[in-house]
């Protein structure tokens, strides 16, 4: 069996030898972050793997984000290295069924988070991430928007907002796992903690908290916030950069279920032999990709802060 070290190096010559560029979800494994050449949140990940030179993508994240790389750079070669590495939240909601939704709503924009298929961002007006979804809803030239398919997102949102907003029941199970028991019990133990929690979290679980944003939020929080002391509601892979950054503050996970099995999947054995053999190679019909695109390009058009 080969050593980490030995492994890395081995990835690393073939990453140049194919001209690959190897990015990393916030949430995958300590030791697939620490080699990859970007870590970061999934729609970041994919504008940097498309802007940059590289001929092949190698994805270490779940399907729908190797997705978002073929969409945004159908060019490049875009692999991700374990083909069943799935998002629950993700497949909770086809384009079939979008579709039957639309219907019933007719001239109601549809919003799709950036954690579905190719085939719902192609039947969506426009997408939105967890950090700009009230941004999104906004641009929206509608008093009434659908939103799809993260309840808690949405309900996040409606929070902001005066436009009627409502969603499809669809959720992510591991921020789901966190209760407001757990982040209770958390915050007696650990008294002078902030808690900042990832707006995928339930209502009551936001309600609770001293800061909810995305994955790149809590970066920025984490460093910009005199508070010595942090309880982290999201996937716990997390927990690796914030420590790397921020050595000299505490980070405290307040559930041992905030694990996410899919985004644990790949290991660097699985990056090694997918670079090796150039396969499990993500497509998303030309169709399909033309349409998703629409949606996506319509969000990244939305102002920024």
């Amino acid at each position: 069996m080969k050593s980490k070290a030995e492994l890395s190096e081995e990835i690393r010559k073939l990453l140049k030898e194919r001209n690959a560029i190897m990015l990393a979800h916030n949430y995958q494994r300590d030791e697939v972050q620490e080699l990859a050449d970007i870590s970061g949140d999934s729609l970041g990940l994919s504008q940097s793997a498309a802007e940059s030179d590289a001929e092949v993508i190698v994805f270490c994240g779940v399907h729908f984000m190797a997705e978002s790389a073929a969409i945004l750079a159908p060019e490049k070669t875009v692999i991700l290295p374990r083909m069943d590495a799935g998002c629950p939240m993700a497949d909770m909601i086809t384009g079939e069924q979008l579709r039957a939704e639309k219907e019933k709503r007719p001239n109601v924009p549809v919003v799709a988070y950036v954690n579905t298929t190719a085939e719902v961002k192609a039947y969506s007006d426009i997408c939105c991430t967890s950090a700009n979804a009230l941004k999104v809803a906004e641009s929206v030239d509608s008093d009434e928007v659908y939103m799809v398919p993260d309840r808690n997102l949405a309900q996040y949102t409606a929070r902001f907002t005066d436009k009627k907003i409502s969603w499809w029941d669809g959720y992510c199970p591991t921020h789901e796992n966190l209760t407001a028991a757990d982040v209770k019990k958390a915050k007696e133990e650990n008294p002078s903690a902030l808690f900042m929690c990832h707006p995928e979290c339930s209502p009551e679980v936001i309600d609770m908290a001293d800061h909810v944003c995305s994955t790149s939020g809590m970066y920025k929080y984490a460093k910009e916030s005199e508070a010595k002391s942090f309880i982290i509601g999201t996937e716990m892979g997390i927990l690796y950069r914030l420590r790397k950054d921020n050595p000299d503050k505490e980070f405290i996970l307040p559930s041992q279920k905030l694990i996410c099995p899919n985004m644990k999947l790949i290991t660097l054995e699985d990056v090694l032999q997918s670079l090796k053999e150039m396969k499990n190679i993500v497509t998303v019909p030309e169709d399909i990709r033309k349409k998703s695109l629409v949606a996506l390009n319509k969000m990244l058009k939305v102002p920024r802060d």
